[in-house]
């Protein structure tokens, strides 16, 4: 709970800095807006046979994709976005090439405006779903010493749906907050894992033996957060909550991520990605991910 609180309070307190440069962005304009932004990121070492300080030769690569859809017409405020990621790694003398991520969430939330002429307090209804492209192993050393790999997940499995009535906040297109106090969630999987002999009950992102899918209702937080730290260095910020009402309502499940683009010219960027998750019924711990790298982009 105390870590939650920090990036609430983390997101609030950095408003009024942002809102000072935001200028004429408090401007809305009727009709579609469409933006996007595609990006290559690319890390490379090598070592020869003679480096004593060892080391493992590797090549890794990914991809990311983030492209909004936004629409304003008089008190109505559509804003629609899609991001994709996918990275690979290969390491020298390894049998597998493995993930380094794979992402695909879609998030949209339209809202009229509480009072007319203010661009700000809006009653809003948001849909958001999570899943990822390509199957997903864990990884261990069998007795002869070998790497070995078994599926853990696929695409929608799982699968994350919600959507909900709620309130939405706008301040100068750097903070979009959005609170759904009654959100219906679906989880889905293959009933593959979920039927096998040794299956624990529930120990598959909470869903029951032998079914596809889980029902929950609870209460979630969507906030986004766009910092410019530089001319030429942003950091945006994405953080959701979620909480079931219907089971440990106090176990919060948290997803957030940063993004650090810093800029080199059009075409060539560096990036550091970092996100945080905790969902009591995936592992019940904090999952950790780091992704920093040199790479391409372009700008729609």
């Amino acid at each position: 709970m105390r870590i939650l609180m920090c990036l609430l309070l983390f997101l609030t307190s950095m408003v009024k800095l942002q809102a000072q440069d935001a200028g004429d962005d408090d401007v809305n304009q009727n009709g579609w807006k469409n933006t996007g932004k595609l990006q290559f990121l690319f890390n490379q070492s090598a070592f020869n046979a003679d480096w004593t300080g060892g080391g493992t030769s590797s090549i890794a690569g990914s991809f990311a994709a983030d492209l909004d859809f936004n629409y304003t017409e008089d008190r109505i405020a559509w804003e629609n976005s899609i991001s994709a990621e996918y990275g690979l790694t290969i390491q020298e003398n390894e049998k597998f090439t493995r993930k380094t991520n794979d992402r695909i969430e879609l998030n949209s939330v339209i809202g009229y405006e509480v009072n007319e002429n203010d661009d700000t307090a809006y009653y809003s209804f948001f849909i958001n779903a999570m899943t990822q492209a390509t199957k997903g192993y864990v990884y261990a050393t069998n007795e002869d010493g070998e790497i070995t790999r078994t599926e853990r997940t696929n695409m929608f499995s799982p699968g994350y749906f919600q959507a909900g009535p709620g309130f939405l906040y706008k301040k100068n297109k750097v903070l979009t907050l959005n609170v759904a106090p009654s959100t219906a969630r679906l989880i889905m999987v293959d009933d593959m894992f979920t039927s096998a002999e040794d299956y624990e009950d529930g120990s598959y992102f909470g869903v029951a033996a032998g079914e596809s899918r889980r029902y929950e209702l609870g209460a979630s937080i969507n906030a986004v957060y766009k910092l410019k730290i530089m001319d030429n260095i942003t950091m945006d910020n994405k953080l959701l909550i979620y909480s079931n009402y219907l089971d440990k309502p106090g176990n919060v499940d948290i997803n957030y991520a940063t993004n650090i683009n810093m800029k080199v010219n059009d075409y060539i960027s560096a990036k550091l990605i970092f996100q945080a998750i905790y969902d009591d019924n995936a592992v019940g711990a904090f999952q950790i991910r780091e992704v920093s790298g040199l790479g391409l982009n372009y700008t729609l």
